[in-house]
């Protein structure tokens, strides 16, 4: 079963090398990279890295579409630019889905940040996922080829793209939650602050359910970085 890796980038210049050489394996692995009008080196250092660079215009929904659509597996693996999987990754989605009932599933997340902060933001994540059965982008969300062309792929929407597709996903069959961990970086929190970061995430997605537009989230979401 041939796996294709989408990665959406945009600027990532930094991360990427290190992240197509994680997912680099021989044999029926294809990386695609999706680039999103990248202003630094992002496409030269994945272009002799990736099996295919692409353009496409800017946005994660748009970027993975147009990676998915360009892709020749039949499992699609959306990973996200700052984001390792664990070695035997392609052995442990081809188990995952091998019960025909599983349409797709994620991975549980190891964030690069030593402290006991981010374990408990990490246990937290898994919990929730578990509990919902939506995962979101850093988690690595793989699908069955067929099911993400059946449910319509990413919606073309500037925000919650990843828990549109999980829930729609639900509907078409099982997801499944690997304990196995991708390891991506803890740059937002570094950045925008732990507390912070953590209240405007849980705020947003409870928005979502609650019926607010994403594009209303999107601009949201920029007004308060």
């Amino acid at each position: 079963m041939r796996l294709s890796v989408i990665v959406p980038t945009l600027d990532e210049e930094a991360t990427i090398a290190s992240t197509l050489a994680h997912a680099r394996r021989p044999g029926d692995v294809e990386l695609v990279v999706v680039d999103g009008g990248s202003r630094d080196e992002t496409v030269n250092v994945a272009r002799p890295l990736a099996d295919r660079v692409l353009h496409a215009p800017r946005g994660r929904a748009a970027q993975m579409n147009a990676g998915a659509a360009a892709a020749r597996g039949a499992v699609l693996l959306f990973l996200h630019a700052d984001t390792r999987l664990p070695d035997d990754y392609p052995a442990l989605v081809a188990e995952a889905l091998a019960p025909a009932d599983v349409v797709g599933g994620r991975f549980d997340i190891r964030l690069d940040a030593p402290g006991l902060a981010y374990r408990v933001i990490e246990r937290l994540i898994g919990l929730r996922s578990r509990l919902t059965g939506v995962a979101t982008g850093d988690q690595a969300i793989f699908v069955r080829r067929d099911a993400f062309v059946r449910v319509g792929g990413y919606p073309a929407t500037p925000l919650m793209e990843d828990i549109a597709l999980c829930r729609a996903l639900k509907r078409a069959g099982r997801m499944v939650a690997l304990r196995d961990v991708v390891v991506t970086s803890a740059r937002r929190w570094q950045r925008d602050g732990l507390v912070r970061t953590v209240a405007l995430m849980w705020t947003l997605r409870l928005a979502y359910y609650a019926g607010v537009s994403p594009a209303r989230l999107a601009r949201a979401y920029r007004d308060a970085r």
